[in-house]
């Protein structure tokens, strides 16, 4: 045993020395593997502190509070609470964007850590992790789906089962971008639904939905409605960043 772990050790040692480790965002030297560069981890605004309860985004204040900030006060939630690991600006931005249409899987990984950190509270060990569905034909163009990619990960940080497929994107959907807060919850209604063959995982245990982005909600909440209408005791929700107001 003692003699494996020295090989693989040297291994490691050996690939490195071939293949440097390289930031996530950047591509510049790092000391480990799925790493930031210290300038890039400056620029990355990571949420820590006072958060909304419901959505994850920074607020004014003491940690520890119970706050919810202007967006979800105006609009109710169907999930009892949500965390963000970061904002949706600068390298936030663009490491969602270059997993979600970039093909850097490699970053679900350092992301699932990142939300488990701000996440783990939340869940508990039945705990069911479920990522927002693809429509079939974008699955397929995209090849993988980001929100499952993020949601393996995260389940194993936080030790609890995931089911890939139990949410179904039954009708494809046109791009939300561009569209008006009223425009994407109406596009989203009844758009989503559980799985029929997924159903019994779901009955009276609560549930974690996985996103890579949230704007307006309007995503999880279609999520949200099934998974409680199919039988979930609970829901929550985490995404790797939140598009905050000030962003």
């Amino acid at each position: 045993m003692r003699s494996d772990r020295f090989w693989a050790t040297q291994m490691q040692t050996l690939v490195h020395m071939v293949f440097p480790p390289r930031c996530l965002n950047c591509g510049g030297l790092v000391e480990t593997d799925f790493g930031l560069c210290s300038d890039c981890w400056k620029d990355t605004r990571f949420i820590s502190g006072l958060g909304c309860d419901l959505c994850g985004t920074p607020l004014p204040g003491q940690s520890g509070e119970s706050e919810l900030c202007d967006d979800c006060l105006a609009t109710p939630r169907p999930w009892q609470q949500g965390r963000a690991a970061l904002v949706y600006s600068g390298v936030g931005r663009r490491l969602v964007l270059s997993l979600k249409h970039g093909d850097r899987e490699d970053i679900a990984q350092p992301a699932a850590q990142w939300m488990a950190r701000v996440t783990r509270s939340i869940v508990t060990p039945d705990t069911l992790v479920i990522p927002v569905p693809l429509h079939l034909h974008r699955h397929l163009a995209r090849r993988y789906n980001q929100s499952a990619l993020l949601a393996r990960c995260l389940a194993k940080q936080l030790g609890c089962d995931w089911c890939p497929d139990a949410l179904h994107r039954h009708r494809a959907t046109p791009s939300l971008d561009g569209k008006s807060r009223a425009e994407r919850f109406e596009t989203l209604a009844g758009r989503i639904s559980v799985s029929s063959l997924r159903a019994d995982l779901l009955q009276d245990r609560p549930v974690l939905i996985v996103d890579d982005v949230m704007t307006t909600g309007a995503t999880l909440t279609a999520c949200a409605e099934a998974c409680l209408a199919a039988g979930a005791r609970s829901v929550c929700t985490s995404v790797l960043a939140r598009v905050a107001q000030d962003a």
